[in-house]
């Protein structure tokens, strides 16, 4: 693993903003030559510390939807047991596994807040859960 410095850090966060920036557009904002940014490229992609290019797509949630991340505290070894459940309900998109206070982490679409409020209801109900913590998005940032 190579060491990343600050050229090389700004380099990457620019690259994370706008994956296709032109390599003259680069090399303006950081103040130092293309050959410079194209030499740093280089080495930050054949070292392995960028992996690749690629765009981000907007959400694919319907314009009005109700967009949540839940956080669920499951009881002992039930977890297998709640996952499967969870799996079921057509507004979770997605499911992980985390550490902490929090077993799992629930990404909620809804189409509306009764449908939302429903989901709610649904994931306490299970057996195996003892609490969860739910945040509404309110806007993407990033």
């Amino acid at each position: 693993m190579i060491s990343l410095d600050k050229l090389d850090q700004s380099l990457i966060g620019i690259l994370r903003t706008d994956g296709r920036a032109p390599v003259s557009k680069i090399a303006q904002i950081l103040g130092v030559s293309r050959a410079t940014v194209q030499t740093r490229l280089d080495r930050l992609v054949q070292s392995g510390a960028i992996l690749g290019f690629t765009i981000r797509a907007q959400e694919e949630a319907p314009t009005g939807a109700i967009r949540a991340i839940m956080l669920v505290e499951v009881a002992g070894r039930s977890t297998d047991a709640v996952i499967r459940l969870l799996r079921g309900i057509r507004e979770i998109h997605a499911l992980h596994t985390t550490n902490g206070a929090w077993d799992l982490v629930a990404e909620i679409v809804s189409p509306t807040l009764p449908d939302f409020d429903r989901v709610l209801r649904e994931v306490r109900m299970i057996e195996g859960v003892l609490n969860s913590e739910t945040s509404i998005l309110l806007r993407s940032l990033a």
